[in-house]
């Protein structure tokens, strides 16, 4: 009983509160909405961000449940292309031992809203496939991957040349 009236207190607080708010123009603490874009303009958005951009983060594993320690991250994006429909092409510089390639990384695109999300299904590297969800937004991502019998989340921030320029 004593949560009913609690939520309904709240819920009858925060309805009064929109309400006259919904009257009121917008000052200083109370920034205007963001302009709504076009899907057209919202691609081009994601493209800039992550062309010329470096992803530097964190990653840690997750194992029945439980997570594991934090290590550094770091991805090259050299360039992102839209094929068609939610079909895209990330060319990714790839570094290891005395390999220093660009890949092309075949990914779809889904949008929640204003944020994309990168969808990678069981990409083939070597003897291991991975599938991944990575959010995007502003300069920061996040997401969780798997790869056969493992994965893990990661986060971290997206810079890009013409940003650091």
């Amino acid at each position: 009983m004593k949560k009913t009236l609690f939520s309904a207190g709240i819920a009858a607080l925060l309805v009064s509160q929109m309400a006259i708010g919904a009257d009121q123009e917008p000052t200083k603490e109370q920034p205007k909405a963001k302009p709504v874009l076009t899907q057209e303009q919202l691609e081009a958005k994601f493209k800039a961000t992550l062309t010329d951009a470096t992803m530097t983060g964190r990653w840690c594993s997750v194992s029945k449940g439980k997570l594991g320690p934090e290590k550094e991250d770091k991805y090259t994006i050299v360039s992102v292309s839209k094929l068609n429909g939610d079909s895209w092409i990330i060319r990714a510089r790839i570094q290891y031992g005395k390999v220093d390639m660009v890949a092309p990384v075949p990914v779809k695109v889904k949008w929640a809203g204003d944020t994309p999300v990168i969808v990678v299904d069981n990409l083939s590297l070597g003897e291991a496939s991975y599938s991944a969800r990575i959010l995007v937004y502003d300069q920061t991502y996040a997401g969780t991957w798997s790869g056969g019998d493992h994965g893990g989340l990661m986060n971290g921030v997206i810079t890009n040349k013409k940003s650091e320029e």
